[in-house]
């Protein structure tokens, strides 16, 4: 290619890097200003999106997620969008280690998740179990988005109902959480479920995968559309690193 040609490409990768990386920006926004709101009115989230409390970010504290999320990626669309605004070696060096230590991340997470199930169920049970115990009762944030997953589920806390002996909410109420049926109308109580919860024997973490492996195409598409972008600002990135010197 001439000079000129080259020129042209590497200015056409810039403003698509630049674009690019708005979007991201803009979207990590987003999910910031989402995850604050749901840490101030979970309630409201939950009411409106209750439909997808099916998900699996229902057994963890969605607000946190979404802020985390969202702060990850305006780190990310910050250092992509500038280091290549500015043709700066070193924010598109951080951009592709940004990138990729995320990558390897998510590559190990999906094979503990695919592979080695019982690792990550005993992974879940040792940090989701002791946060049902102390704060399902107490925290109404927390609570509100338990019962929402219980109810969508058909399921009783992470393994079983048994995730509930010695909790918060065992002490206060001498119960174990009420089942779908008798959330929505606390008057069968006993005569619904003896155990409350032992009419929804199946803990939620199976359930989750009952979910995923019925969607599982979905689940895998949207997966490798993520690792296919993430690799693509990778290769965009090292692009305009190596070719800085050569502009």
């Amino acid at each position: 290619l001439s000079p000129g040609a080259k020129m042209g490409c590497f200015t056409f990768i810039k403003i698509i890097m630049i674009l690019f990386n708005l979007a991201i920006f803009l979207g990590g926004g987003a999910l910031l200003g989402v995850g604050i709101w749901v840490s101030r009115d979970a309630d409201s989230f939950v009411d409106i999106f209750g439909a997808v409390s099916s998900s699996v970010l229902q057994v963890v504290n969605v607000s946190y997620f979404l802020i985390v999320i969202g702060a990850i990626l305006l780190i990310i669309g910050f250092l992509g969008c500038c280091g290549a605004q500015k043709e700066s070696k070193c924010l598109l060096m951080m951009f592709f280690s940004v990138v990729l230590i995320i990558f390897i991340a998510e590559v190990a997470a999906a094979v503990v998740a695919l592979v080695y199930t019982s690792l990550a169920e005993t992974l879940l049970t040792a940090t989701v179990t002791p946060a049902l115990r102390d704060k399902y009762g107490e925290d109404k944030d927390f609570t509100s988005i338990w019962n929402a997953t219980m109810q969508e589920l058909k399921c009783c806390g992470l393994n079983n109902y048994t995730d509930f002996n010695n909790s918060y909410w065992l002490k206060e109420h001498g119960t174990y959480p009420q089942d779908h049926h008798t959330l929505a109308y606390p008057w069968l109580g006993p005569l619904a479920c003896p155990h409350l919860c032992g009419c929804l024997p199946q803990g939620c973490f199976q359930q989750i995968l009952t979910e995923i492996r019925t969607n599982g195409g979905v689940v895998g598409g949207v997966a490798a559309g993520i690792a296919a972008l993430e690799i693509a600002a990778m290769s965009v990135s090292m692009y305009l690193y190596c070719h800085l010197d050569k502009k």
